[in-house]
């Protein structure tokens, strides 16, 4: 049974920093790419980074140069470290692993970005 909990989401004042992990089990998780994903109320659900097995990464445009995704195979963890936090950062942030034609999520985890 594959599990995606993602852990280290709060508030934070903007300019801040958080560090998110996602912490996957029941799959070889050193095989497969990850993702993070956000979610504003009342928005669609985007993708923010992505790395590969190969820790090849990729960015959304809004968060170059701010945000960084790596992993840690041997702890089967993905981590989002999110500094200079803007307030439109904003939302539920959520881990994803494609294995096949089944895409896993996380239960996700909330990011406030206020004054």
């Amino acid at each position: 049974q594959v599990q995606l909990v993602e852990s280290g989401g709060g508030l934070v004042q903007p300019g801040g920093s958080l560090r998110l992990s996602c912490a996957v089990s029941g799959i070889i998780f050193s095989r497969y790419a990850m993702s993070w994903y956000r979610q504003a109320p009342g928005k669609r659900r985007d993708l923010v980074a992505s790395i590969t097995s190969g820790s090849d990464t990729n960015y959304a445009d809004s968060v170059k140069g701010r945000f960084t995704i790596s992993r840690d195979n041997a702890k089967n963890t993905v981590y989002l470290q999110m500094n200079s936090l803007k307030p439109e950062d904003t939302a539920v942030y959520l881990c994803a692993l494609r294995q096949g034609w089944t895409d896993y999520w996380g239960q996700g985890t909330q990011v406030t970005v206020s004054s």
